[in-house]
């Protein structure tokens, strides 16, 4: 079997996956960035990422726990550095996903996390995130990469603060 035809099988088997979980993506991006066209670069970015080390994702851990990693990583340093990237490799395209994105803000639960996470540190706004999507403590460890008591730690802290900001807000609703 020749290379190129390898490599075309590892850019379908990619899409397909990131079509998947790209989910994920958008949410992770729209945790770190409130700026649409910011969102949209590291979305770019988190999928260069992906396809970087996606041939060394040897089944792995759970596809899911890769994806969330990679995005949180990426966005995380992308904040430090704020810089546009230039791509020299091309990257797979995904087809327009923008209306995922907007299903996901516009979901009123969603919101309300963005609100009250806003304030939180960059690690905990992931473990938050994990955490609403029902990641067990052990997956949520390997994914950030701290120990399971210290995200028993960090959950409890930012559900405290997240129940200060709502009800903060509440009371600037009524």
């Amino acid at each position: 079997m020749s290379n190129n035809s390898d490599s075309k099988a590892l850019k379908i088997k990619f899409l397909e996956i990131l079509s998947d979980y790209q989910g994920i993506l958008h949410k992770v991006s729209l945790i770190y960035f409130k700026n649409r066209t910011e969102r949209e670069d590291n979305f770019q970015e988190i999928v260069y990422q992906l396809w970087k080390s996606y041939p060394k994702l040897k089944k792995e851990k759970s596809i899911g726990s890769w994806i969330y990693a990679v995005s949180i990583n990426t966005s995380i340093s992308r904040l430090k550095k704020k810089s546009r990237v230039e791509y020299n490799e091309k990257v797979p395209e995904l087809a327009d996903q923008s209306n995922i994105e907007d299903e996901i803000s516009n979901n009123e639960a969603f919101q309300l996390l963005l609100n009250g996470i806003y304030n939180l540190d960059e690690v905990s706004k992931s473990i938050m995130l994990l955490y609403l999507e029902e990641k067990t403590y052990d997956e949520i460890s390997e994914i950030i990469g701290i120990s399971k008591s210290n995200v028993g730690v960090r959950i409890n802290r930012a559900k405290e603060l997240l129940k200060r900001n709502l009800k903060h807000s509440h009371h600037e609703h009524r």
